[in-house]
């Protein structure tokens, strides 16, 4: 991720018109803006979610409400809950998400 060129501004997230990606199980909605090359997301994930693939992308995620699982490919498995992060970079360790509560997260990416 790099930040050049990129003017000072606000965003209403409100206002970002939200696209749903269903999963296995349930759906995430991503309201998504590009700055340079750099992508921000407020996503929220419904009850039941289960991601349909392993992502390899990295990523600086903060969860804002809920209960996010993650499992990495190796097995290993971690919880974030309101006010955690994770940050993984690019090709290092394959994960997929997924929340039985619901969860609301911010990626940037």
């Amino acid at each position: 991720m790099e930040l050049t060129a990129v003017p000072f501004g606000t965003t209403d997230w409100s206002t970002v018109e939200p696209a749903i990606h269903p999963g296995i199980t349930g759906n995430a909605l991503w309201r998504t803006c590009h700055f340079g090359t750099t992508r921000v997301r407020m996503v929220e994930y419904t009850p039941g979610y289960l991601a349909d693939h392993w992502c390899w992308r990295g990523h600086i995620l903060l969860c804002l409400e809920g209960e996010l699982h993650t499992k990495l490919e190796d097995g290993r498995q971690f919880t974030l809950t309101a006010g955690m992060s994770y940050q993984v970079g690019n090709d290092m360790e394959g994960h997929r998400s997924s929340t039985t509560s619901g969860a609301k997260l911010f990626i940037v990416d």
